[in-house]
């Protein structure tokens, strides 16, 4: 089963919207072991969009069109798609009353364009799913209905309508044509503190054993700030089995590359240290200079993060770091200054464990340190643990590596707590 996904929409041509849609569908296509050989991005042109099509069709036997179902005058892949399968158009009469539920349960009356969203090629259908007000389509091509040799399908460029359409109808049938039968799974372990070559040259082993023996498959992803992704993909006849595939693998990546694997698949690294911290009963506080609140941000964007974080000292003036968090007098991008911030903000907020930063964000060097220059501490039952690293990067990166780095060291101090 050969398959490509079509972007329409001129502003992913002009750089107004990135196009994330066609990487989301392409990594679940390859999940489901379908194979992607393209992905097209057009703008709204109906010549351009139906060339786009065409040329789509001839070379694979299913197409994903997403974009273009609004009920605007150029939302117009309904039609294309008509002009393609060389059929007319017909308005649903179900749709057209799904379309005014929509609307009613918003109170508001619909307008009359919307009507065209319930337009679509004869010989098609609508996909079950219809979350927002505009059906997703199946369209056979050639004919033959469901059995038909090509397929289009086309969803809604709106991502979360998008998903919930290709993982309810557009997958499930895609491997029905294909015969796929098997489950295909992935599981990702998400890492911090080596390079994507380190990490490669660490696992060539395994990915070496792997390919000679069969079973699951390891790649790498990278994330920039949030570190690199080594991603498990297995498959079996049953849930049960390959489950017990990913597990497996997963323990023996988690052997050779040991500590940098913080969390798994959607984890966070503060979500993370957040359930280390309630699994001890620990209360944590952060004082912040250069990173300006971040690292409460992050912690708080968590839910349930009150269960273990209290508060957050932002002292950017280097009088409020003094008055506030007791630094000592003299230069506030120092060993000295982060120490007592991190030690001095447990007492202040009534906190157990703690990080801090202070350093230069830039553009202009402080206190004849250059920019890139960060002291990160971290604070766990009394003992303070400060480092000195130099980032070369701007200052939006600098502030965002710092982020992730200190909250990394915290990780880690609380795993060696726990495990004591």
């Amino acid at each position: 089963m050969r398959c490509e996904i079509v972007a329409v929409g001129t502003e992913l041509l002009l750089g107004q919207i990135v196009d994330t849609n066609s990487s989301w569908i392409g990594e679940r296509l390859a999940l489901a072991g379908i194979d992607c050989l393209r992905h097209t991005a057009v703008g709204d042109n109906r010549e351009r969009m139906r060339v786009a099509f065409t040329e789509a069709l001839d070379r694979s036997d299913a197409v994903i069109v997403t974009g273009g179902l609004g009920p605007t005058q150029d939302d117009i892949t309904r039609e294309v798609l008509a002009d393609v399968l060389g059929v007319e158009m017909i308005r649903d009469a179900d749709v057209v009353v799904r379309i005014e539920a929509v609307f009613g349960g918003r109170g508001r009356p619909m307008p009359a364009s919307n009507l065209r969203q319930a337009d679509m090629p004869v010989g098609s259908h609508t996909i079950a799913e219809m979350p927002g007000t505009a059906p997703g389509l199946v369209c056979p091509v050639g004919g033959g209905g469901d059995d038909s040799p090509k397929v289009i399908y086309a969803v809604p460029g709106v991502p979360w309508e998008m998903k919930q359409m290709l993982d309810g109808t557009i997958l499930p049938d895609l491997k029905r044509r294909a015969g796929i039968s098997s489950i295909i799974r992935s599981r990702t372990l998400r890492t911090w503190g080596r390079s994507e070559s380190g990490l490669a040259e660490d696992l060539a082993a395994e990915i070496e054993r792997l390919d000679a023996v069969g079973g699951p498959t390891i790649a790498f992803l990278a994330s920039g700030m949030e570190g690199l992704k080594v991603r498990i993909t297995a498959k079996a006849p049953s849930d049960a089995e390959v489950d017990d595939l990913l597990a497996e693998e997963e323990a023996r990546v988690r052997a050779i590359v040991g500590p940098i694997v913080f969390g798994v698949d959607d984890q966070t690294m503060e979500s993370v240290v957040l359930d280390l911290l309630v699994e001890q009963g620990l209360r944590m506080a952060t004082a912040e200079s250069l990173t300006g609140g971040m690292i409460g941000s992050r912690l708080t964007d968590v839910p349930g993060s009150s269960r273990a974080f209290v508060g957050s000292v932002v002292a950017y003036d280097g009088d409020v770091k003094r008055s506030l968090l007791g630094v000592p007098d003299g230069p506030v991008v120092c060993e000295a200054a982060v120490t007592a911030m991190a030690a001095n903000v447990c007492g202040v907020l009534g906190a157990d464990v703690s990080v801090a930063v202070t350093g230069v964000a830039g553009p202009d060097p402080q206190e004849g340190e250059e920019p890139g220059t960060v002291w990160m501490a971290t604070c766990v039952d009394g003992v303070v643990d400060a480092v000195r690293t130099r980032w070369p990067f701007d200052r939006t990166r600098i502030r965002q590596f710092t982020v992730i780095t200190v909250l990394n060291a915290l990780r880690l101090r609380l795993l060696a707590r726990r495990d004591a």
